[in-house]
């Protein structure tokens, strides 16, 4: 099972440290793949006034460390193509932004790296329109053919976190993932589908009460693994704090989806 974690963004080495310490657990665990997640920069928060990040070369610095002192792999978000170069020398993998899942120059520019590129799925699209997106950086990498055996392969993930309804609020239809997994392999993001854009005075409102929910549902359809954002003390986070489950919550689901995948596998 992939597992990506960590803290939404990078607010401080100490923090990133502090959390990236408590996950070591999950990367020495043998049926776990794991990334560690951290955004240098959040480049689409709700209002200018929100917390970004330290930004691409003092973020890519601490990736670093935390690569180096534990060993794991790292994944995190790029927003413009030229980042895509600098920032996979460092991470593993570069993850393509929900809200920009269509643009082309971005998508070329991760394809041209030797990461692998998550796409995250646009909460505006139907899951059958990520084909055309995994096809831009199949292509880019010369490869005509495509198909999930072909997308795991060559690097292309998808991932799930929840489709625009109504207004600040999410749905996760969970029809969607196996859509998806017939053009790459699907990771759920279970903390981001609790998210409720826009509903806290200028932030993403969330409610993270329903993410075991979602991820054992998730679990049960089939998924290749699981996005959690996580924080030593998810009420005092600077982005996406009420979507995110802290640590000890964060076991408990993982160690229910494990059950849930060991049974489905007989």
């Amino acid at each position: 099972m992939i597992l990506i974690s960590g803290p939404c963004v990078i607010e401080s080495e100490e923090i990133v440290m502090q959390v990236a310490e408590k996950l070591t657990k999950f990367n020495e665990d043998k049926r776990i793949d794991f990334y560690f997640k951290s955004s240098f920069d959040k480049a689409n928060r709700t209002s200018i006034h929100s917390f970004r990040g330290p930004g691409l070369e003092r973020g890519c610095e601490i990736l670093e460390k935390v690569k180096k002192k534990f060993g794991y792999k790292i994944l995190t978000d790029i927003h413009e193509s030229y980042q895509a170069k600098p920032v996979s020398e460092v991470a593993d993998v570069l993850q393509i932004p929900a809200f920009l899942c269509r643009q082309t120059d971005l998508l070329v520019g991760a394809a041209k790296t030797k990461s692998i590129v998550n796409i995250k799925k646009g909460q505006f699209l139907s899951a059958d329109n990520m084909k055309y997106s995994v096809k831009k950086v199949l292509e880019t990498r010369g490869i005509s053919e495509d198909g999930y055996e072909i997308a795991k392969q060559n690097g292309v993930w998808l991932t799930e976190r929840g489709t625009t309804f109504g207004y600040g609020n999410l749905v996760v239809d969970m029809r969607n993932l196996p859509i998806m997994r017939e053009y790459a392999p699907v990771i759920f993001d279970a903390t981001h589908s609790v998210q409720m854009p826009g509903t806290l005075n200028g932030k993403s409102g969330g409610d993270s009460f329903y993410v075991p929910y979602l991820a054992r549902a998730a679990a049960s359809v089939g998924v290749d693994g699981f996005f959690y954002e996580t924080h030593i003390n998810p009420c005092e986070a600077l982005c996406d704090g009420p979507n995110m489950l802290n640590i000890e919550e964060l076991s408990k689901v993982i160690k229910e989806t494990l059950k849930i995948e060991e049974i489905l596998k007989g």
